[in-house]
């Protein structure tokens, strides 16, 4: 297990989720820049009497890494709210899909060295992603990193956690335990 994952990994179903959220097209250099939207998202959203439903996620669209990288940042919200959130200013509404996700906790910051060590993780115990290779890079049904520790509120990269949650393919039948 890689040292910066708190726990094994472990299978959960997760029922669909309504978010609000707010799209990029990054590279590596510029990941930052979807980050750096939570905060606004989360502003704009109390502006008009929204609250999150859960901790801000950053979710993977489609990865190319060696050009562009199609993220959102985003926040649960209840049923309601994202019915009644009309697209402006760079928001809109979506749902994430339900189902059974691999999910992990790990500590600091979940670079591309510990979210390789989850991927190689699953694939050791024959689990397999909800994704398919597209000319634009792959696409994923569903990958998040969720804030767990509002990096706002503690300026130390070690200390926050975050809860990665690949969402698995139909076929995947393997579960961890």
């Amino acid at each position: 297990m890689d040292p910066y994952l708190i726990a094994e990994p472990v299978v959960v179903e997760r029922a669909a989720q309504p978010y609000a959220g707010t799209a990029r097209s990054v590279t590596m250099a510029t990941l930052h820049q979807i980050a750096d939207r939570v905060p606004w998202l989360i502003g704009r959203l109390a502006e008009r009497g929204i609250a999150p439903a859960g901790p801000p996620f950053i979710r993977y669209n489609v990865i190319d890494m060696d050009d562009l990288l199609q993220v959102e940042a985003g926040v649960p919200v209840a049923k309601a709210a994202a019915a009644d959130l009309p697209e402006r200013d760079g928001i809109f509404a979506g749902v994430l899909p339900g189902g059974r996700y691999l999910t992990a906790v790990c500590a600091g910051n979940p670079e591309a060295d510990v979210t390789r060590e989850f991927l190689d993780w699953a694939g050791t115990h024959g689990m397999e992603w909800d994704v398919q290779a597209t000319p634009a890079g792959a696409r994923w049904g569903c990958r998040l990193e969720s804030f767990l520790t509002n990096p706002a509120e503690e300026p130390e990269p070690e200390k926050w956690r975050t809860e990665l949650a690949f969402r698995l393919s139909d076929y995947s039948t393997t579960s961890a335990s």
